[in-house]
């Protein structure tokens, strides 16, 4: 997808930011909105629930922080990391995350959702 938009990346130095957020989304996002997902949606009873709203509270203020003045993830333009994280963010309401206290965050999920290609999922 992102080959067919023109964004391929080049240099160590933004492959490694791009790689910072697949391990977010594999890492915090997975833990907190993916988990509380998991739980709410599929009654996976080994997660705790509260900490993974706890977890999702986190990185969602964090995300909302640093999509201030940006647009997109990484580099004024999409990258695998704004897909990485994505359906995870965007799926956060089915486990009673309120999305509503991250503007930057809900505008960010509207740009991807504009993207040409988009496919929506689930609740989404």
């Amino acid at each position: 997808m992102l080959k067919l938009h023109g964004h391929e990346l080049s240099g160590n130095c933004h492959k490694a930011r791009v790689i910072r957020w697949l391990s977010i989304a594999a890492g915090e996002v997975r833990q907190g909105p993916e988990n509380a997902r998991l739980h709410t949606l599929l009654g996976a009873s080994a997660i705790n629930l509260e900490r993974a709203h706890e977890k999702a509270g986190e990185i969602l203020s964090q995300l909302d922080a640093h999509l201030n003045g940006r647009s997109w993830l990484e580099f004024e333009r999409t990258t695998i990391a704004d897909v990485a994280i994505f359906p995870y963010v965007a799926l956060a309401p089915d486990g009673g995350i309120d999305l509503t206290p991250y503007p930057r965050v809900l505008a960010w999920l509207d740009r991807v959702r504009q993207l040409p290609g988009y496919v929506p999922m689930g609740s989404n």
